[in-house]
């Protein structure tokens, strides 16, 4: 079986004290049954106090976050299981986060979480790089219909192809209309000549004034964890900064998404997705990999914030396909 990773994978190493924003805080941990029940057998202090703190809500175990804070955070900024049990008495989400991995089966793909801030610096700071692959024990069926994925497959690599070919204002409206072009295929159109600078006219052609006010409003609906993103959200920029390493964004969500469309075979809505998270990003200003950082610690980490996005990529104002062009228009 193939695994693929990016090149930077390998060098992720937790700051654990020195994080800037825990992952222990703001969001209640979930804890897999294996290490549950660990728990609740556990003696001594430490497994009184997490009976006291382990709670089951609907058949999950979970340790529910106190004053914003995990209660097992400690005050130096270390996990007191780990501290007094090791990093192997760890629950599954604690010991792998920020760590992704996409199984389709006959391979596999990692990655890392753009919310986690040592990782955001990784992903914003290192240059694009082939990933690298290697082959790891077992052998499983796909998990996928073999003809979608190899569109899916060739699609990114021309989308990742397009992020390294022009600026970010032409590579984000091209990156939308090629979406709908990777969509006609999978619903079964055959492949169409690819002129971009025809497609560029069109773009200009079909936007319609942008009102980031509109982007913002959207996304204030959303399920909001953290009050700095909430104020983030509601104060109005006075202006917005769109950096060429924007596009490193970009290529991290386009490498975590586009294939995740197998399942669905809904591309264009991930592919909006990807493209409103940039634009927004770059409109609320601030140093970007922060900022990038924070809105996937809201966004990517909430499944139910990103159903809602697909749900209304084809309906929301905010997200429409002449709406986008128009904000994107902007940054020309």
């Amino acid at each position: 079986m193939k695994l693929y990773q990016p090149s930077y994978y390998e060098q992720f190493q937790c700051l654990a004290g020195a994080c800037p924003d825990s992952c222990c805080q703001e969001w209640d941990v979930q804890v897999d049954e294996v290490a549950a029940a660990r728990y609740l057998a556990l003696s001594g202090p430490l497994g009184e106090d997490l009976r006291q703190k382990l709670k089951q809500e609907d058949g999950e175990y979970y340790l529910q976050i106190v004053e914003r804070r995990c209660p097992m955070w400690r005050s130096d900024g270390l996990c007191r299981i780990q501290a007094e049990l090791g990093e192997g008495a760890l629950c599954t989400v604690c010991r792998e986060f920020p760590r992704l991995r996409h199984d389709y089966g006959d391979f596999v793909e990692l990655g890392l979480e753009l919310s986690c801030p040592e990782a955001a610096r990784l992903i914003f700071s290192t240059a694009p790089a082939p990933w690298v692959e290697r082959e790891m024990p077992g052998d499983e069926p796909a998990g996928y219909d073999r003809l979608d994925m190899e569109i899916l497959l060739r699609t990114r690599k021309k989308a990742l192809d397009i992020l390294e070919q022009y600026s970010f204002a032409d590579a984000m409206a091209l990156l939308l209309l090629y979406g709908y072009r990777a969509q006609a295929e999978l619903d079964g159109g055959e492949a169409e000549p690819w002129e971009p600078q025809g497609e560029l006219a069109l773009a200009r052609r079909a936007a319609i004034p942008g009102d980031w006010a509109l982007l913002r409003k959207f996304y204030a609906e959303l399920e909001i964890l953290t009050p700095r993103w909430e104020k983030l959200l509601e104060a109005a920029p006075s202006h917005s900064a769109f950096p060429e390493k924007l596009l490193r964004m970009v290529r991290c969500n386009i490498e975590r998404y586009w294939l995740q469309a197998i399942s669905d075979l809904d591309l264009v809505g991930r592919v909006k997705m990807i493209l409103a998270a940039a634009l927004l990003v770059g409109h609320l200003g601030g140093d970007p990999v922060v900022t990038a950082q924070l809105y996937s610690k809201e966004i990517d980490n909430s499944i139910d914030n990103v159903e809602t996005i697909l749900d209304a990529a084809y309906t929301h104002p905010a997200l429409t396909d002449r709406h986008l062009l128009g904000l994107i228009t902007t940054l020309y």
